[in-house]
């Protein structure tokens, strides 16, 4: 199998907003929508139940990009209402775990891990990824999201180990606050993981690479932020997979999220 730059992995989901009709959501749409966007070539492999593949692929496919499908026991399902940038979130039903068996023979240079919950990608699937040569982006869902339905109630994944596998860490600011408490230069260096960047919704980013914390602005806009950590996370693999410095890719990821929402109005 040819080596892509850039892959994504994760669950598709059913997402209800706002009291709306169902809609395709997930780590793999949103950043693979991000993609197709740049025009950039990229693998991207996602896993549902067999009964809503007919719904949830399709979507997925038509941005154009190499899709690989995975069977799931379940199907993730969540409901979401917004008020700005601040998301009130129920779980409705929990997307099946990665094993190492579902990421074989995945070859690429740079890799979204697009978790939704603790658990779903265990070390040992990292450790598949991390040993066909990859670099791996790590969504901190999977760290605070705890594998249960019901309201969403952010809990810190008590045992990080498995971080070691990992090259770039992706954090709402909620996450990070829940995770280390304040946005700190000192404790998000602390994590463990090289690159750590805290999306602000709509307002920008903050990077901490090298022990160093840079804000990354970006103008504010009204608009339904929904998948907007998962399109960041991609232009920036995008950016680093071409050899760009964490800063760089980080302002470029954060136009590119911007100018995504901006169409949305």
């Amino acid at each position: 199998m040819t080596v892509v730059r850039v892959a994504v992995v994760g669950n598709l989901s059913l997402d209800l907003v706002d009291g709306g009709p169902p809609r395709v959501g997930g780590p793999p749409f949103y950043a693979a929508r991000a993609l197709a966007a740049l025009g950039t070539p990229a693998l991207v492999r996602a896993k549902c139940a067999d009964a809503d593949r007919p719904r949830l692929l399709p979507p997925l496919e038509e941005l154009g990009l190499h899709v690989e499908w995975r069977p799931g026991a379940n199907t993730a399902t969540y409901a979401f209402s917004y008020d700005g940038d601040r998301r009130a979130m129920e779980v409705r039903e929990l997307g099946s775990p990665w094993s190492a068996e579902d990421v074989a023979g995945l070859e690429a240079e740079w890799v979204h891990v697009g978790a939704l919950f603790r658990g779903e990608f265990p070390a040992e699937t990292l450790a598949a990824l991390t040993d066909s040569g990859a670099r791996l982006s790590f969504d901190g869902q999977g760290l605070v999201r705890p594998a249960r339905p019901g309201a969403l109630i952010l809990e810190p994944e008590p045992e990080c180990s498995f971080l070691r596998h990992v090259s770039v860490l992706k954090l709402s600011e909620e996450e990070a606050l829940a995770l280390v408490g304040r946005l700190d230069e000192r404790l998000l260096s602390g994590i463990g993981v090289p690159e750590v960047i805290v999306t602000l919704g709509s307002r920008g980013c903050l990077l901490v690479a090298q022990g160093r914390l840079v804000h990354v602005p970006a103008d504010p806009l009204d608009v339904d932020p929904t998948g907007a950590g998962d399109a960041f996370a991609a232009v920036y693999l995008v950016g680093r997979s071409r050899g760009q410095a964490p800063l760089p890719a980080a302002e470029r990821a954060t136009q590119v999220v911007h100018d995504l929402l901006a169409s949305r109005r």
